[in-house]
């Protein structure tokens, strides 16, 4: 045998195991990103659940439980996280807990709005489900909610539907109920919170 044809051999052979090893290397990668850790859950990160209550997110009585009375009727709204009453643990540890809560007339609900609602009020994710800011400015004169980011504006009556901006889809609503003088969470959200994979926003783009 000559040495070319020796050394072709062994470049042939080389790059044979070269591409197996190759492929093994990707092949285990699937199994590797499976275990990946999921995010763990604890009591301050679990997500709002029937029988919470809420507390006042931010101001002088921040952690404090709210009433009925502490909700302006006809708004502005009221940024809350929902609270355990068993463990007496607030669900502050994650942000999209964050709730807005609402005070509004029964009579300008829509049906499917009023479904969800307890005395007039009603609550919603406070995570735009544009790009995931905080839903935090209240339009006064026309009672809808507003993202500073990029101008989304959602409309409180008729199950925060976007009504102005970029985002593509309404905020979820957090069912709740009466217990005494106080609101109460009748389930978990409606649909996912905030950003939603796939989904563009409308008219294509947002202006800052």
């Amino acid at each position: 045998m000559s040495k070319k044809t020796d050394t072709t051999r062994r470049a042939i052979v080389g790059a044979t195991v070269g591409v197996g090893l190759g492929l093994g290397a990707i092949s285990m990668l699937v199994p590797i990103g499976a275990l990946k850790p999921k995010k763990e859950v604890t009591p301050e990160t679990e997500p709002p659940k029937k029988g919470d209550v809420f507390v006042f997110a931010e101001g002088d009585k921040k952690g404090d439980e709210i009433t009925f009375a502490d909700l302006p009727k006809g708004g502005p709204f009221v940024l809350a996280f929902p609270k355990d009453p068993k463990t007496g643990v607030i669900k502050n540890g994650e942000r999209n807990n964050m709730v807005l809560l609402i005070r509004l007339d029964p009579g300008e609900l829509s049906p499917e709005t009023a479904e969800y609602a307890a005395d007039g009020t009603v609550a919603y994710s406070a995570i735009c489900t544009h790009l995931g800011c905080t839903v935090s400015d209240w339009v006064a004169d026309k009672g809808d909610l507003l993202c500073p980011c990029h101008k989304g504006i959602y409309d409180p009556r008729q199950g925060a539907k976007v009504v102005g901006g970029p985002p593509p889809r309404p905020l979820p609503a957090l069912p709740i109920q009466t217990e005494g003088d106080k609101p109460v969470c009748a389930g978990g959200f409606t649909s996912p919170v905030g950003v939603v994979a796939g989904l563009e926003p409308q008219g294509g783009s947002c202006a800052v």
